[in-house]
């Protein structure tokens, strides 16, 4: 008996046995003394049930632990683990049936965030928004918070239970690599606004993907990073960090952990909140620098990870290129065959 249940019971007997008291007994003076007393025994009486009877149902509900769910002995084969002991998600390295069972006891709602402007929003976002509502966190309360620049293209979808669409018009920048860049700015807003109030996790993702299988609840985490498809198994010499001391993504050769892709981020309102606030004034600084970092928005948010380290790091499964190879297994969401010349204005 949990903690909650074990109180309500104590003061309906206490109840029952102080009525009793007065209805049957002529001096309930007499009898007062001894009820704390009585009440004490009963309480140890439910506390050593509960020791001895655990419900296993009350115990799930009570706190997620890392080892009662991830699983990495399953995929010795594979890097499962950061330096830092973060898990590193892929398929048959987690207990499904524990998570499920987890958060069936302790309900979430999930947001996830999309920007879907100009031609991005003609070709993309009905294949996005379709295949989230199969598969992106079923069974549980999810919030689409849609971004667009004209709200008459939205598409028609009948949504499944406890799915719930949010859109909001936001002005399209001129250039895509600002459009990629100012969503920091508007995430940040729309966070402190309302999204931190609304739900307890909360994914930011590129609209030109489409998902292929159950993204589960194994993925939440305060603070979640995508690991960058093509570059999981390079060197960190390798990755193309910002290397120009004078921006505020800089990286210093040698340094680095993953390198991470800004298509996929998440976690708790306020961990991303501080991501994407985090990125923004960098962003914002190099402007005043007259510099802008290589790859953008996803350069600051590789300097920001490596100086915040993500709690939990989702494989490439998560986020699979076939441009790579189309033998992948597991994969759960994709990037979009596409031909940039025909949906950025200026490539």
């Amino acid at each position: 008996m949990n903690p909650k249940t074990r109180v309500v019971v104590i003061i309906t007997f206490s109840f029952i046995l102080s009525f009793c008291a007065y209805k049957y007994t002529d001096k309930w003076s007499d009898f007062k003394p001894y009820l704390p007393s009585i009440c004490k025994t009963f309480n140890s009486r439910l506390v050593e049930n509960s020791t001895s009877n655990p419900d296993p149902q009350n115990q799930i509900s009570e706190k997620l632990s890392l080892q009662d769910w991830f699983l990495p002995s399953n995929k010795v084969e594979l890097r499962t683990k950061t330096p830092w002991n973060a898990p590193i998600l892929w398929e048959g390295t987690f207990n499904r049936t524990y998570l499920e069972e987890y958060y069936r006891n302790n309900p979430v709602t999930i947001g996830l965030t999309v920007f879907a402007l100009g031609k991005y929003l003609d070709k993309y976002l009905e294949k996005f928004l379709a295949s989230a509502d199969k598969y992106f966190m079923p069974g549980h309360k999810v919030i689409y918070y849609v971004m667009v620049d004209d709200h008459s293209k939205l598409p028609y979808i009948e949504y499944g239970t406890s799915r719930f669409l949010k859109p909001r018009v936001v002005a399209k920048e001129a250039r895509w690599q600002d459009v990629s860049m100012m969503r920091m700015k508007t995430l940040a807003d729309m966070l402190q606004d309302f999204i931190k109030d609304e739900v307890d996790y909360v994914f930011c993702m590129d609209v030109d993907m489409d998902f292929r299988a159950p993204y589960g609840v194994e993925t939440l985490g305060e603070l979640v990073a995508q690991a960058q498809a093509w570059f999981m198994n390079s060197p960190n010499t390798e990755f193309t960090y910002e290397r120009r001391p004078e921006s505020k993504a800089y990286i210093e050769m040698g340094q680095g952990d993953f390198y991470y892709h800004a298509a996929v981020f998440g976690g708790t309102p306020s961990r991303v909140l501080d991501l994407v606030r985090s990125c923004y004034a960098g962003i914002m600084e190099d402007k005043k620098n007259n510099i802008e970092a290589v790859w953008h928005d996803e350069s600051h948010l590789n300097k920001y990870f490596l100086e915040h380290k993500p709690t939990l790091i989702l494989s490439p499964e998560y986020c699979w290129d076939y441009k790579i190879h189309t033998e992948m297994e597991h994969v759960k969401l994709a990037w979009a065959m596409k031909d940039y010349a025909e949906v950025r204005d200026n490539v």
